[in-house]
């Protein structure tokens, strides 16, 4: 039987020994493995999760890789389920396809493809569409809704044979990948070779900068094996014959980067001056150097202590807490600020959680409407992206005398009136 989880003794991009700690994470439980009730009794292991920076490329990275055949052949999430994102795919395919001059009947392909939803904007610009994806109901049930879709991860040998059957790809797709995959090289060999001469290979990842700047840490979770930063990226696609030619700043995941490539020498397009411009930025303010995510750690510590110090006063005054939201990041703010004992419940309004216990800690998930007839003391907005839809949504909550706690990015208590 393979191991759950490895450990790497090199930098996932450059092949680099000099890995250093530089932000201590709390191990936690895989972030999505919500539990039935008859899973209770199931073991869930807790997975480190400490990030190493690469003092040879600069790649911030966690070492601890758990088996992705636990993370992602039974994947849940859709992304239809995200109205937000399905609008944001379908500028994404009118975007590139006017950009580029992507022919009709040219082949798209994209790599982790989901419901095939991106893949669907592109098939009704009477292109060819392929996806490639591991979570194998969601890539049944793509295919059979016409978009076809082979339940396997990528890699060079697969994007070989596909090559052969298909032809080359004028685009390859890669949205939210990059920052899940550990031989991140062997994608992009695969890239490389199924990729047209003229062809462009688009990606989206989390911006770590963004991470930084918006205290986005609890994205830190075991499906992200890699923070991504614009300067180790463009040499590691130098590297594998690919050149980082376009790179644009977006609001998804709270702040990501799309970035181009295009085969080297075959590619033709310029380097826009984006590209020199973001490198220059992340240079000045040395996200290659360690002291930045030290400095980040004894500012997420103190943002802990604050939050620590409101639940526990709370706790020895008799009063209850509870939690809101019972997604990945929640599972990570949990473990990492110590909450996973001090909770009565976590409310969510998603029905697919309801009703689920949260990893490891056996934390009830219920409907909000909970928060009504329980009438929990403090809520902690623990999915605090979306602080102010769920405080205006539940502003009763607040006329009733309960308080919303808002943890990031810094600690806020909501009182009704305030």
């Amino acid at each position: 039987m393979k191991p759950s989880v490895n450990r790497r003794d090199s930098c996932r991009l450059c092949r680099g020994k000099n890995l250093e700690l530089v932000l201590p994470v709390a191990a936690s439980p895989i972030a999505d493995a919500y539990m039935p009730t008859e899973q209770l009794a199931a073991a869930q292991p807790l997975y480190p999760l400490d990030l190493y920076l690469c003092n040879d490329c600069g790649h911030i990275q966690n070492i601890d890789v758990v088996d992705p055949d636990l993370l992602f052949r039974d994947y849940i999430f859709v992304t239809s389920a995200s109205q937000g994102l399905v609008e944001h795919y379908r500028r994404y395919a009118d975007e590139v396809t006017v950009d580029f001059s992507v022919r009709p009947g040219s082949l798209v392909v994209e790599i982790g493809s989901n419901d095939g939803s991106l893949l669907g904007f592109f098939k009704a610009k009477g292109l060819r569409v392929l996806g490639v994806d591991p979570a194998r109901r969601i890539a049944e049930e793509a295919t059979a809704g016409g978009i076809a879709t082979l339940p396997e991860f990528f890699t060079s040998t697969l994007a070989e044979e596909l090559r052969r059957e298909h032809g080359p790809a004028a685009i390859i797709a890669a949205n939210n990948v990059f920052a899940h995959a550990d031989n991140m090289s062997d994608i992009v060999r695969g890239v490389h070779s199924l990729l047209a001469d003229d062809g462009v290979f688009v990606f989206e990842v989390s911006y770590l900068p963004d991470i930084v700047d918006r205290f986005l840490f609890d994205t830190v979770y075991h499906e992200h094996v890699s923070y991504h930063s614009l300067a180790p990226l463009a040499v590691f696609f130098e590297g594998l014959g690919m050149q980082l030619f376009d790179v644009q700043r977006i609001s998804s995941k709270g702040g990501s980067i799309r970035g181009f490539a295009q085969r080297i020498p075959e590619g033709r397009r310029r380097v826009n001056s984006r590209v020199t411009e973001m490198l220059a930025e992340e240079a000045r303010r040395e996200f290659s150097r360690p002291a930045l995510y030290q400095r980040y750690g004894i500012e997420i510590s103190r943002r802990k202590r604050a939050l620590a110090e409101v639940i526990d006063a709370a706790l020895a005054a008799g009063q209850s807490v509870a939690g809101y939201g019972a997604s990945t990041t929640v599972t990570t703010l949990m473990w990492h600020f110590d909450l996973t004992q001090k909770l009565e419940f976590l409310a969510d309004d998603n029905p697919r959680k309801q009703g689920l216990f949260a990893p490891a800690c056996c934390l009830p998930v219920l409907s909000s409407d909970e928060l009504y007839t329980r009438k929990p003391d403090y809520v902690v907005i623990l999915a605090w992206n979306y602080a102010e839809p769920i405080m205006k949504r539940h502003h009763r909550y607040l006329d009733e005398g309960g308080v919303f706690i808002v943890p990031l990015p810094e600690l806020q208590l909501i009182r009704a009136g305030k």
